[in-house]
C-alpha cells in the first residue's frame, strides 16, 4: 500500500532535522568520521573562516580544534521547507567560543542564522551546501566580574553583525570573509537567500 504523501513528507523533514543535528552535534564532539558523512562529495560551505567543500570543512574543524579553538553551538528548532529530492533548512543558532583576550577569560557569542541545502539521492538526505547569515555577536566574561577593554580603532573595518568574532578570528591567523551575508547588508542576504533556496526550486 502506498503511505500518503503527507507522511513520506513527514519523513524527509525528520530525516533532514536530524541530518543538520548530526552534523552540529558531531562538530562539538569531535566525531569527525560522523561529520564527514554528513556531507555529498561536491558540497559547499561558506561561513565566517572557512569556504570550500564540506571534506575541508570537517578538515578545517579538526585543525580549528587542534588549536584550541572549541567552538559549541546552541541551536534552535529547524524549519525544513522540501521541493521533491531537495531541501533547505533554516536554524537560527548561537555559535559561543571560550577566548582569552589580554589575560582575561571570555565567551565570544556570535548569533546566526544558518541554511542548509540538502539533497536526497538513492533514498540518503546529505548536504549539499551549508551558509550562514550573520546577526550579531558579544563578548562575556567567563568569570562574573571580570571585564575586558578593546579599542574601537581595533575594530574598525570589521563589519557590526560579526565584528568581535572577525577581531578574535583575525587574531587567530585566520582570513575572515568581508563581504558575507549578514543582517546589515541586506542586499546580501537576499541574494543569498533567492541562491539557496533558488537551487531548490522553493520561493521566499
Amino acid at each position: 500500500m502506498d503511505l500518503p504523501k503527507s507522511v513520506l513528507e513527514a519523513a524527509d523533514v525528520s530525516a533532514v532535522t536530524q541530518l543538520i543535528l548530526r552534523e552540529r552535534e558531531s562538530r562539538d564532539l569531535g566525531r569527525w568520521d560522523r561529520m564527514r558523512d554528513c556531507f555529498w562529495p561536491e558540497s559547499q560551505v561558506r561561513v565566517s573562516w572557512y569556504r570550500g567543500d564540506g571534506a575541508g570543512f570537517v578538515e578545517g574543524s579538526i585543525d580549528m580544534a587542534r588549536r584550541g579553538v572549541l567552538a559549541k553551538h546552541r541551536v534552535t528548532p529547524i524549519l525544513v521547507n522540501l521541493n521533491g529530492n531537495r531541501a533547505v533548512a533554516a536554524m537560527p543558532s548561537i555559535i559561543d567560543l571560550p577566548v582569552k583576550l589580554h589575560g582575561i577569560e571570555l565567551i565570544l557569542s556570535a548569533h546566526a542564522r544558518f541554511l542548509y541545502r540538502a539533497e536526497k539521492r538513492a533514498d540518503l538526505w546529505r548536504l549539499v551546501g551549508f551558509d550562514a547569515i550573520y546577526m550579531r555577536d558579544e563578548l562575556t566574561p567567563a568569570v562574573p566580574g571580570h571585564s575586558v577593554t578593546i579599542d574601537p580603532k581595533d575594530l574598525k573595518g570589521f563589519r557590526p553583525t560579526y565584528r568581535l568574532l572577525a577581531y578574535y578570528m583575525t587574531s587567530q591567523g585566520y582570513q575572515v570573509d568581508p563581504n558575507l551575508a549578514g543582517e546589515d547588508r541586506p542586499e546580501l542576504v537576499a541574494a543569498m537567500n533567492a541562491e539557496v533556496y533558488g537551487w531548490a526550486g522553493i520561493n521566499v
